[in-house]
């Protein structure tokens, strides 16, 4: 009896740590973009912030809904974060969890490079990646 329960709760931690690693799955035809600001805009801060998205839905994060996950934006990034874990949260990585579509950022002055990236559940980027085209606006002083 011993042995079975030690069993039982190794196939239980085994089954939670797939379920967290897993990679949710997207529609093939869904895509994330910027609505707004537009490529090569000139604008002011705080910039307002459109997100699209096609195919699927928003969720806040931690709720597990298929077909569904988050936006974050990625400011002035050269490479993508690791797509197979968390997107880390910083200056240059933030994490719109509530579901939201529309924010107002505080940019510096100068050139930037906005990219938005959508992700499931935990954080992490569906299996197909969504992910924008990079815009690269100027923010007037």
């Amino acid at each position: 009896m011993r042995y079975l329960l030690i069993i039982l709760i190794i196939i239980a931690c085994i089954f939670c740590i797939s379920s967290v690693t897993a990679r949710s799955l997207s529609t093939s035809s869904a895509y994330v973009f910027i609505i707004s600001p537009a490529n090569g805009e000139i604008v002011t801060s705080p910039v307002n912030m459109k997100f699209g998205l096609h195919g699927m839905g928003t969720a806040p994060a931690v709720t597990e809904i298929e077909g569904t996950g988050h936006h974050h934006l990625l400011v002035d990034i050269e490479n993508l974060p690791n797509l197979d874990k968390p997107i880390p949260a910083d200056d240059h990585h933030i994490h719109y969890g509530k579901g939201q579509t529309e924010t107002l950022i505080d940019l510096i002055p100068g050139k930037n490079t906005l990219q938005l990236l959508f992700a499931d559940f935990v954080y992490v980027p569906h299996e197909h990646v969504l992910k924008s085209e990079p815009i690269t606006i100027h923010v007037k002083e």
